[in-house]
Parts: structure tokens; C-alpha cells; sequence
């Protein structure tokens, strides 16, 4: 072979060796640009998956409050029909105290009617059916006479004195019957309804629980996604990390086959230098153009696979936000609705509360009171109890039912319980779970239990 075949064979070499060391890490650079987008897009799902973990907490937080309020309600309700109870027995005491009482009030006014039977009988035996004048004026003697009219004093005074008290023994009788009955039935009937929340708490209680374990459950799925998504970026950076080791390996062993092939070029030249110069020459500008070539070319793929990438990012929609909003504004509800605002998370329910200052003060309600003092403020004068709500004004139809209406839900009894209207589903009331707070009356516990009677109050 001649020497300038020899050198063409050479130079060719040579231009596809750096052919190659460019070519080939340009390449692998594409796939380190397209395993990053990918990463991008894992990163930006690892966030949201984060913020979504972040507001479940939130809601887990506030599930316990509300699991501890409930249980703070339900242990004060026991302990309030645990003291109803010992009340019913005490008054059940004073009954049976009573009854014996009775029963000697009734054995007295028997004997009295005895008396009083046996009085007549004499009377009339002794002359009791002539006329007190005669009686009198019939004496033989003044000391009959004297004694004769103070036998007929002494017996119509007994008489009176006898009838006094029997009516008394009645009256007092009568009186006491009343008042032990009386409070015996506000004991039982204040039981019923303590027990009757009760079962009420209990419920929404399970309710909140089961709120609870959902946000758990969807907590746990969510953390195991973004467990996942982190194994897959960082699966991603390792491939990223090994492509780049092999490029600078490639790069390494491309740089010393150059520097090899540079050397054997020095060796050829400078033996034929002055016979081959131009042929020599020629070969070096067709060398440097073709890496200018491939150096052209691989910096315009690698502009390509960066505007793809940045294309590809742009493309990608950010996260959405969800805007919710619990609290209706306040230009529709009225002043009725806003008053309560102040206490929403800031009070407690307390069976018979909101009707002094101190309860008020302290936040403390219960359904009806809440409702009445909320109106008060409004300047509109209501009776803290839902039976006198229930007739506070006209009844409208579930379908016209507007924010500052009143709503009524069956939950121990009928018209148990009662709060504002705000709109869009929702009521505003003292509920024992929660003390104050705007609930949703269209799901959960409290759509099972509206039963549809809306007042408009006049």
C-alpha cells in the first residue's frame, strides 16, 4: 500500500473516531434529557401528593377535636342523666313519704267524718231539729238557760272547727299531690330527653369516626403513592447517574483512541512530511470540517431535546386548587345568622344553657337558647324552647326555605332540634357535638334527621 494511501486510511480513522466520540454521548445526552422531564413530572406529583397529605392531617387534626368534644359532651350528658336519675329516686322517696302522709290525712278526715255523723245523729236526738231560739228559750231555769246556749255555741263551733280542717287536710292534700307529680314527670321527662341526645351524640359520633378512618384510609393510599413516586425518581436518577458515568467513560476512551491516533498521524507526517505536505494538508481540513460537522450536529440535537424538554414542562398543567368556603356570606344571612359567627369554635353545648349571662358569656347553648339569643340580637324577642319555636312564625315549604329561616330536625324526638338557615344547604346552631358551628344539612347525620319543617319567623 503506498504511504498516501496509508495516510487517507489514516486520516479516515481518524474521522471516524471522533465521529463517534461525539455521536455517541449526544445521544446518551437526549435520554438524560428525556429522564429528566420525566422526573419533573414525578417531582411535581410527589408535591401534590405532599400538600394533599398535608390537608388530610389537617382534617384528621380537626376530626379529633371535634371525637374529643363529642366525648366531653357525651361524658357531661351521662353525669347529667346519672344526677336525673338520683333525682327521680329522691322525688319517688318523697312520694312514697307523701303517700303515708295520705293516707294519715285520709284516715283523719274519715274519723272527722265520723265525728262529724255522730255529732248530727246527737244533735237531732237531743232536739237537733228544733230551732236554736227554742232550744234556748225553752229552759226551765236561768242555768239551764246558760247551759243550754252554751251547749249549742260549743257544738256549731266544734262543727265549723271540724270542717275547717278537714277543708285544709284537702287543700294541703291536694297541694302536695300536685307538686310531687308535677316534678316527678319534668324528672322523667328531662331523662327521656337526656337519653334521647344521648343516642344522639352516640351517633354522631359513629359518624365522625367513620369520617375519620375514611381520611385515614385515603391518607395512607395517598402516603403509599408518593412512596412510590419517590422510588420511581430516584430509580430515574440512577439511570441518569449511570448514563452520565458512561459517557464519561466514552469520553475517556474516545479521548485516549484521539490521542493514539494523533500520535501515529505526528509519526506518518513527520517521516513523508515534505513528500506528502499537500496531500498531508488536505487530509487535516477534511478532518477538522468533519468534526466541525459532527460538533454542529450534536450541539443541534441537544438544543432540540432541551426545547422538547422545556416544551414538554410548559405543556405539563399545574396542580389544581380547590376552593371551598364553609362560611355563607354574611350579606345574606342577616344579623340573626352573623351574631354567632363570634362563637363558632369557641363554645360548648350544655343542656338548659344560654339562658343566663354567664352561660352567654361563657358560650354556652343549647339548641333552642342559641337560636333565641341569636334572634335577640336582631332585636326579634323568641322563647328558648323548640316547641315554642316550631310556632314562632308561618310555616314556609322546604322549597322556599331562605337564609334566617329556622329549620327543625327529629333526632330524640320530634322538633328536637333547631338552628338558622345560612343557605346553600347549611344551618348555623348549638349542636352537642360541636357546641356552635355551621352544618351541613345536606349529607351526613343531619340530612337523615331534617324533617323538612321550616318557620319563617315573623
Amino acid at each position: 500500500m503506498s504511504l498516501k494511501k496509508k495516510l487517507i486510511v489514516l486520516n479516515t480513522t481518524i474521522m471516524l473516531g471522533l465521529g463517534s466520540a461525539f455521536a455517541i454521548p449526544s445521544v446518551k445526552a437526549e435520554s438524560i434529557t428525556d429522564i429528566q422531564s420525566q422526573r419533573t413530572g414525578i417531582q411535581s406529583d410527589i408535591s401534590e401528593a405532599e400538600q394533599v397529605i398535608q390537608q388530610l392531617k389537617k382534617e384528621q387534626s380537626k376530626m379529633n377535636a371535634q371525637i374529643a368534644q363529642i366525648e366531653s359532651a357525651m361524658k357531661e350528658n351521662d353525669q347529667k342523666i346519672k344526677d336525673t336519675e338520683q333525682e327521680i329516686k329522691d322525688t319517688e322517696k318523697d312520694i312514697e313519704s307523701l303517700k303515708k302522709e295520705i293516707k294519715a290525712l285520709e284516715e283523719r278526715i274519715a274519723k272527722r267524718e265520723e265525728v262529724l255523723k255522730e255529732r248530727a245523729l246527737s244533735f237531732q236526738e237531743s232536739g237537733g231539729d228544733v230551732e236554736y231560739l227554742e232550744v234556748v228559750l225553752g229552759s226551765k231555769s236561768f242555768g239551764e238557760f246558760v247551759n243550754r246556749v252554751g251547749a249549742v255555741a260549743t257544738i256549731v263551733e266544734a262543727d265549723q272547727q271540724i270542717l275547717s280542717e278537714q277543708e285544709a287536710d284537702k287543700a294541703d292534700l291536694e297541694k302536695k299531690q300536685a307538686t310531687v307529680e308535677k316534678k316527678l314527670q319534668s324528672l322523667k321527662d328531662m331523662e327521656v330527653e337526656l337519653k334521647g341526645m344521648q343516642s344522639q351524640i352516640e351517633d354522631q359520633k359513629a359518624e365522625t369516626v367513620n369520617m375519620k378512618a375514611k381520611i385515614e384510609k385515603k391518607e395512607s393510599e395517598t402516603e403509599a403513592l408518593k412512596q412510590s413516586l419517590e422510588n420511581k425518581d430516584a430509580g430515574l436518577e440512577a439511570q441518569i447517574a449511570s448514563i452520565r458515568e458512561n459517557i464519561k467513560k466514552e469520553e475517556e476512551r474516545k479521548a485516549s483512541e484521539k490521542a493514539d491516533l494523533d500520535r501515529a498521524a505526528e509519526e506518518v507526517n513527520s517521516s513523508n512530511a515534505s513528500s506528502e505536505e499537500s496531500s498531508s494538508s488536505s487530509s487535516e481540513e477534511s478532518s477538522s470540517s468533519s468534526k466541525g460537522e459532527a460538533s454542529a450536529k450534536s450541539s443541534s440535537k441537544a438544543e432540540s431535546s432541551s426545547n422538547s424538554s422545556k416544551n414538554s414542562s410548559a405543556a405539563k398543567p399545574a396542580a389544581s386548587k380547590t376552593e371551598t368556603s364553609s362560611r355563607p356570606s354574611s350579606a345574606n344571612t342577616g344579623s340573626a345568622i352573623t351574631a354567632g359567627y363570634k362563637y363558632i369554635g369557641n363554645s360548648t353545648y350544655k343542656f338548659g344553657g344560654g339562658r343566663t349571662a354567664s352561660d352567654i358569656a361563657n358560650g354556652l347553648f343549647d339548641c333552642s337558647a342559641f337560636v333565641a339569643w341569636a334572634y335577640k340580637q336582631a332585636g326579634v324577642n323568641l322563647t328558648p324552647s323548640t316547641d315554642a319555636l316550631k310556632n314562632a312564625g308561618r310555616q314556609v315549604s322546604d322549597s322556599q326555605k331562605q337564609p334566617g329561616d329556622l329549620v327543625f330536625f327529629n333526632t330524640y324526638k320530634t322538633d328536637g332540634h333547631v338552628g338558622i338557615y345560612v343557605g346553600g344547604g347549611k344551618f348555623i346552631g348549638s349542636q352537642s357535638s360541636t357546641g356552635v358551628a355551621i352544618a351541613n344539612m345536606d349529607s351526613g347525620y343531619w340530612a337523615g334527621v331534617y324533617n323538612g319543617r321550616v318557620v319563617r319567623v315573623n
